[in-house]
């Protein structure tokens, strides 16, 4: 019933709203639709955004094998390159103007990441061998340009001049390096070593798990840290629910597709405790909190949390079926998402966020720059894909 559910949603919310923001005057998708959905076409057009829906639409190719998914899919595709991808620096951009033009030339390498882990996931469905080799042109960037002998930076200029990382940090802490980009740097090359099995790559996953292990994850305080200083020092007290969740089954996925039993066993010990912590602390019976932040626990819930936590425990299940309490986890959070975080208005997808009690708790936008079909989209395909392969 749970997967009938998801595929549902899927096929009849998710697909049609995203469709429907094509743009088919100047390329990509369109960059904004309010809380009161208004669609504005003129808005900028992150870049995040469009590898992010490049990468819904592979994916919802693979799951669906619909043939008007990769034509959205080579909608999206076509923009990443011609636009978002600086042929004469390298690398993308942060974002565009609506009409394709450069609005903010940063080169970032969370940026980066995302455009590998779109065009793997659409060089998958398709065997377009540029998609490929513009993936490998961004992991050779990211390896020579945006690491140093302790691990990987954050900020650049357009000609990858290191510059301050103020869109990855917060709470006035600029953070030379951050657990968020790490994570998602290991997740593109999960998904680039998926479809080449590419020693090499696989070799940079092992090098960030020993990261994780040795600089990220706190045995003490049973969480990963989050900002850090140079030397991958910890800036802040701050747990951050939806990430340590995430990670735990990111990082088994990157064992998995490694086939690596060493690392799997490594790993393990660490994805184990983060799903158990989140489990304990930060899920209420029907949904998680946000973060603890110095103690003071935000009971926000954010819909890529929920999403993230659906994966993180149906994970946890899959890997030991005593854990039913994952599984249970997995329903309760299910039945808070469709009655609280999916927007019931026509033509509409999924609320930023909502209180603890499940009325949206702010006027944030259905769709921005950070707001798309990645963690919810990806919840659903995970969802299914899983219980394919459990059946």
């Amino acid at each position: 019933m749970l997967v009938d559910e998801i595929k549902e949603h899927v096929v009849h919310v998710m697909i049609p709203f995203w469709k429907n923001l094509k743009d088919e005057e100047f390329g990509g998708f369109f960059g904004l639709v309010d809380f009161n959905l208004n669609l504005d076409k003129k808005a900028p057009k992150g870049c995040i955004l469009n590898s992010r829906i490049l990468w819904f639409f592979s994916n919802a190719y693979k799951v669906f094998q619909d043939e008007s998914l990769l034509l959205y899919a080579t909608h999206a595709y076509n923009f990443l390159l011609k636009q978002c991808y600086d042929v004469e620096n390298g690398g993308v951009y942060w974002s565009l103007n609506y009409d394709g033009t450069v609005l903010d030339s940063t080169k970032h390498t969370y940026n980066q990441a995302f455009a590998i882990y779109a065009l793997s996931s659409y060089y998958g469905v398709t065997g377009e061998k540029q998609a490929l080799e513009t993936a490998y042109e961004l992991f050779e960037l990211i390896e020579h340009k945006c690491r140093d002998e302790i691990g990987y930076l954050e900020a650049f200029n357009s000609t990858f001049h290191p510059i301050e990382n103020d869109k990855l940090s917060e709470e006035g802490i600029i953070a030379d390096k951050t657990m968020n980009t790490l994570l998602h740097v290991f997740e593109a090359y999960t998904e680039l070593y998926r479809v080449t099995k590419d020693q090499n790559i696989g070799n940079k996953m092992r090098y960030i798990m020993d990261i994780i292990e040795e600089n990220v994850f706190n045995i003490e305080k049973r969480r990963q840290e989050v900002f850090f200083d140079s030397n991958m020092n910890s800036l802040l007290d701050l747990h951050s629910y939806g990430h340590d969740i995430e990670a735990a089954w990111l990082v088994d996925r990157g064992c998995e597709i490694l086939a690596d039993t060493v690392y799997s066993s490594k790993m393990r010990k660490i994805t184990d405790v983060l799903e158990k912590e989140i489990y304990t602390i930060a899920f209420n019976g029907h949904s998680i909190a946000n973060e603890c932040k110095e103690g003071i626990v935000d009971h926000t819930r954010v819909w890529w949390a929920q999403a993230e936590a659906m994966v993180g425990f149906m994970n946890g299940y899959l890997k030991d079926r005593d854990k039913s309490y994952y599984l249970e986890a997995v329903i309760k959070i299910w039945q808070f998402i469709k009655e609280h975080m999916i927007d019931s208005r026509e033509n509409s997808e999924w609320f930023y966020d909502v209180d603890s009690a499940g009325n949206p708790s702010s006027k944030k936008a259905i769709v921005e720059p950070w707001k798309c079909p990645y963690h919810n989209g990806r919840m659903c395909f995970e969802i299914i894909r899983r219980a394919e392969n459990a059946s």
